[in-house]
């Protein structure tokens, strides 16, 4: 899958999770994509995340293993079951493929966050979907 097509797809899948105010806000940019030829029917995706001040994301699931760094910013996280956490740069955070991600948002009201997002999915399956 050409890096366009991934872009396209991670952009239509959060802009239709997001609420409308929202799908304007978060910037996701792909960076890589890799088939994982020793771990047949898994690919890597490593995406860029980026919060303007007060965004929120819904309640959603990868069905992936999902590692998270923050570059710069604060962010909150946290899945169901979960203890919610407040990351800042340098800091990690990780949802398994049965995670539900119940909260995920910028910290701040007034200044922007990025973080990096390294999923290790099924080939060829979504990046994103809606929960309950």
């Amino acid at each position: 899958m050409s890096m366009l097509r991934v872009f396209l797809a991670v952009a239509v899948v959060l802009a239709a999770s997001l609420p409308s105010s929202a799908a304007e806000q978060a910037i996701v940019n792909p960076l890589l994509l890799k088939e994982l030829t020793d771990i047949p029917g898994k690919e890597m995706l490593m995406i860029t995340v980026e919060y303007p001040p007060g965004a929120v994301d819904p309640i959603h699931r990868h069905d992936a293993h999902a590692f998270v760094y923050v570059v710069q910013g604060s962010i909150v996280m946290q899945v169901r079951g979960g203890k919610q956490v407040t990351l800042r740069p340098g800091q990690t955070f990780y949802e398994g493929p049965d995670d539900v991600h119940i909260v995920g948002r910028n910290a701040s009201t007034t200044k922007p966050a990025k973080f990096i997002v390294v999923l290790v999915k099924p080939k060829g399956a979504e990046v994103l979907t809606p929960a309950e």
